[in-house]
């Protein structure tokens, strides 16, 4: 007889081979078929609702491994909901106003912006942005992400603008929103204002210098001083030209300090000795000293302009660097401007758009101000103006777009005054759970120490700021009927409209001017909003309008969030609807980096492409990587680190197969009773339980990789290295239907079935191919592993402490004995584990494993036989196995051929034939 026809060998069509690549897209056209997202919103109906609302990424470029990761560990919390209980509606949006559009379209298709209308130029962006839209909506559903996305929300379209409207009324209404003449961020390539969100800083190197302003005017205070200087310190010489004031700190003590030349110079006397020094003077004479204000009023020759500017105080002023004269253009710095409107000097810019010197710069007028830097410092060289000049690296404001430097430069605009509602703000981020936790200081520091929000662009392709002026008096007009008519104007036709109708088509027939009561008409705002603006008000626009609820569960993206999305949307919900913060919970996620924590660049060559990463490994190998690490810092991409995660991958997809196979024909409805279970297979199920509580907590704190090293270490520690090594034997060689075979047959069970949906929301394509062929309990939904509940921990299998404790011993000792029978095998006494017999002395704590049966002892060893005594301490020997080697088990055993009809069996074995052969079974 063949008796390896006997084994119940592992059967099942799950492929030890993932073939993701080509599997994923069939399974993503099943799910398609099966519409997952709205079956999965109908199975969880009436449920507590669990909302992500979506950061928008921008609609300008393909998939990068940034949005892959976001998206990733956005469906990780989305379906980790679903799979606990909650309705978890997700829409995912697009922000496409804006700059980087503009930029893009003119680069790309050679556009020229000012030889087109406004409606043709914005169509065209308009076109862009959707193709982008898209193009990224295929790469996040090939990822597996699940989400509304037939129904995106997207900036641009006419129902999200015509809502941003509506938030843009009620914070004029307020008086939070009004328009003002001062310095901003400006981009002179890009010709338009930046918001804080859109500055990146990059190390430049600059020639800083120091300046003589000569004395005009000392009020009477200071004589005898035939050459008598102010001196200043700048880092940016363009600015020089709008120089105004010299601001001194009130309280600071100032000297009066003659150099050999003859020269006096005026500095703050505790950088004297720095600023002699790099003017050249090993020595000096301090004449006098006095508290800055004692300089207040005094007016200074401007070095190489006719003008003079006047010695102001103001307590920012440090002692850090500089000269302690504070070099103050008021149309360059938010500070000096405030300075001088203090003091009631006028405002001068003397840059225009393009970054050009005006008139008022005389000699440098038409220059650009990176070209003027050099000119200016030669002819101040040569005039003598020039105290010193060193070169550093400084780091230096850019565009985030075009990375071009940028200049601080004031020109009318709109602002919204974050200080009307600042400490509303901020308090509303107590009620806020931050994670990582320290997101709270971060958010309440960068609310705190921002200046007004610049909301207004130079730009064309942007919801329109939706303000008329009045011909008659020139003042701006926003009232509830104007705000009312252009809303439902934006709903009908889109923005675009404000560009193609004059401003009396937009406003209610016979309306007249608020403030002066006017017919005479109305002329159109130009300039658009701060696309901040736009993805700020997604909560409102979108969220609220479309899904009808208010505020989100979770906002979650990038670290640089909390300046940008984060801050916008807060300040927003605030300043708008007064109603606190517009979500409950806040995670942020770090960078993308290459293997090397490096930056990845194009032209470096070292960055990764998702859909590279779907062809080769799959996307559930890229969610494995989102799930891999704390992502909280940045996360490293290196084809290294994909090679190794697919070895973590198959550790796990093993560990299914395994169980898979030995789950042939297994009917889960009839799973074995706690009380019958086998006390192995119980401690496996109470280890499971450890496992659930593990990683439901990990599921709560947002932190996936808790959750993978946890499967992970279960499938290798727990699993691979101990329990099924050791059921092997029950599972082939037990009668198909015994009891002591089903015992591990059901744990078997439960741990797959809590494996699969645990895993689920982070490896959703392989958890879902095991949930299409294992079997399932008749409440189970069979469609999909994503429309079923993640298992509570089975608290009747669980065993008590004190039997985990004693599993906890056997444990140790086996591992003794595994170190034991290495040696034996070295020492060539025995061959394979089952060739040996296994002598054990325990000491008395562990006196439970010479009370256990021989037989069991054996098997938990996986050695033939086993015999333990209790001694003074843990000592192991080895021999040979007695008996015969049994034909179908292997074990050795003196019992084998007892059964006269099976002479090459032992005991066992010839039962289970003999049975199955009673009952006609193979």
């Amino acid at each position: 007889m063949d008796y390896n026809k006997t084994i119940n060998l592992p059967k099942t069509d799950f492929p030890m081979r993932a073939g993701l690549p080509k599997r994923e897209p069939e399974m993503l056209a099943r799910w398609k078929e099966q519409d997952v997202y709205n079956e999965l919103l109908k199975k969880n109906e009436g449920k507590p609702l669990f909302n992500l609302h979506d950061g928008p990424p921008f609609s300008n470029g393909a998939l990068h491994m940034g949005h892959a990761l976001n998206k990733s560990i956005k469906d990780f919390i989305t379906r980790s909901y679903a799979m606990r209980g909650y309705y978890t509606p997700y829409i995912p949006g697009w922000d496409n106003h804006g700059m980087p559009i503009e930029s893009a379209i003119i680069k790309e298709q050679k556009l020229n912006r000012k030889a087109m209308s406004v409606p043709e130029f914005r169509s065209a962006c308009h076109a862009y942005a959707q193709h982008y839209v898209d193009v990224q909506s295929e790469g996040f559903q090939r990822m597996g992400v699940v989400g509304d996305w037939a129904h995106p929300y997207l900036t641009m379209n006419p129902g999200f603008e015509a809502e941003e409207v509506k938030v843009f009324g009620a914070m004029y209404k307020k008086g939070y929103i009004y328009k003002g003449f001062k310095p901003v961020y400006w981009c002179p390539h890009d010709e338009t204002a930046l918001a804080e969100a859109e500055i990146e800083y990059q190390d430049d190197p600059c020639t800083t210098v120091y300046v003589k302003f000569p004395m005009h005017d000392d009020c009477g205070k200071l004589g005898g001083y035939d050459k008598l200087f102010f001196v200043i310190w700048t880092t940016t010489i363009w600015t020089l030209p709008g120089n105004l004031a010299i601001a001194l700190h009130p309280d600071e003590s100032y000297a009066l300090v003659k150099a050999p030349n003859g020269e006096v110079y005026i500095m703050a006397e505790a950088l004297t000795e720095k600023v002699m020094g790099i003017g050249g003077f090993a020595s000096y004479e301090i004449l006098e000293t006095h508290p800055g204000s004692f300089f207040e009023n005094m007016l200074a020759d401007h070095p190489f302009l006719p003008k003079t500017s006047r010695l102001v105080v103001a307590d920012y002023v440090t002692m850090d660097s500089g000269t302690g004269c504070v070099h103050t253009a008021p149309g360059f710095g938010a500070d000096d401007y405030e300075t001088c409107r203090r003091y009631g000097i006028d405002m001068v810019v003397p840059v225009d758009d393009q970054g050009r010197h005006t008139d008022y710069a005389g000699k440098y007028a038409g220059m650009k101000t990176e070209d003027s830097n050099p000119v200016i410092l030669n002819d101040m060289k040569e005039s003598g103006a020039l105290f010193a000049q060193e070169d550093i690296v400084h780091s230096y404001p850019h565009c985030w777009r075009c990375k071009h430097p940028i200049i601080f430069r004031a020109t009318p605009q709109w602002f919204c005054s974050v200080d009307s509602f600042k400490e509303e703000a901020v308090a509303a981020c107590d009620d806020v759970r931050w994670v990582p936790g320290w997101g709270i200081d971060r958010i309440k520091a960068m609310v705190r120490e921002r200046s007004d929000w610049c909301i207004s662009r130079q730009r064309r392709w942007g919801l329109p700021i939706p303000v008329v002026y009045c011909k008659d008096c020139g003042k701006p007009v926003c009232t509830d009927e104007t705000i009312a008519a252009i809303s439902a104007l934006f709903e009908k036709e889109g923005s675009n409209a404000w560009f193609a109708r004059e401003a009396e088509e937009i406003l209610p027939a016979g309306f007249t001017c608020p403030h002066c009561g006017g017919k005479s008409g109305f002329t159109k705002e130009e300039d658009t909003l701060d696309g901040w603006f736009d993805s700020g008000s997604t909560h409102f626009a979108a969220m609220k309008r479309d899904q009808g609820f208010w505020p989100a569960t979770v906002y979650m993206e990038g670290l640089d969030q909390y300046r940008g999305w984060f801050q916008s949307s807060l300040l927003v919900a605030v300043g708008a609807l007064g109603q606190g913060a517009p979500f409950k919970e806040c995670i942020t996620h770090g960078w993308t980096v290459d293997g090397e924590g490096k930056a990845m660049h194009k032209s470096l060559g070292n960055g990764m492409d998702p859909y590279e990463i779907f062809d080769k490994y799959g996307a559930d190998l890229l969610r494995l990587w989102a799930a891999s690490a704390d992502y909280h810092a940045d996360m490293r991409c290196s084809d290294g680190i994909f090679k190794q995660l697919s070895q973590n991958y198959l550790k796990f997809r093993n560990t299914a197969r395994y169980c898979l196979g030995n789950l042939n024909g297994f009917d889960p409805d009839r799973l074995v009773a706690p009380e019958e279970m086998l006390e192995l297979d119980r401690w496996a199920v109470t280890r499971l339980n450890g496992l659930i509580a593990k990683c439901f907590q990990a599921y709560d704190d947002y932190e996936f990789n808790a959750v993978t090293h946890a499967i992970n270490d279960f499938c290798v520690v727990e699993m691979s290295n101990f329990y099924l090594d050791i059921i092997k034997d029950r599972l082939y060689c037990d009668e198909t239907d015994g009891e002591k075979r089903r015992s591990a047959q059901t744990a078997l069970f439960l741990i797959l079935d809590t494996m699969t949906k645990i895993m689920a929301p982070i490896l959703c394509f392989t958890c879902d191919e095991i949930w299409q062929v294992m079997p399932h309990r008749s409440g189970d939904d069979g469609r999909n592993v994503v429309f079923n509940e993640m298992n509570q921990p089975f608290a009747g299998y669980a065993l008590d402490e004190a039997a985990m404790a004693r599993w906890d011993r056997l444990i140790a000792v086996r591992d003794a004995v595994n170190g034991a029978l290495e040696a034996a095998r070295a020492e060539k006494k025995i061959g394979k584990a089952l060739e040996a017999k296994v002598k054990l002395t325990v000491p008395a704590e562990d006196a439970f494993l010479a009370e256990m049966d021989a037989e069991t002892l054996a098997d938990l060893l996986i050695v033939s036989q086993a015999e333990a005594s209790v001694g003074g301490g843990l000592s192991v020997s080895v021999e040979g196995a007695e008996g015969a080697k049994c034909e179908r088990c292997w074990k050795q055993s003196p019992a084998v051929g007892s059964d006269p009809a099976h002479p090459t069996l032992c005991p066992r074995c010839a039962g289970v034939i003999a049975k199955s052969a009673m009952l006609g079974t193979p």
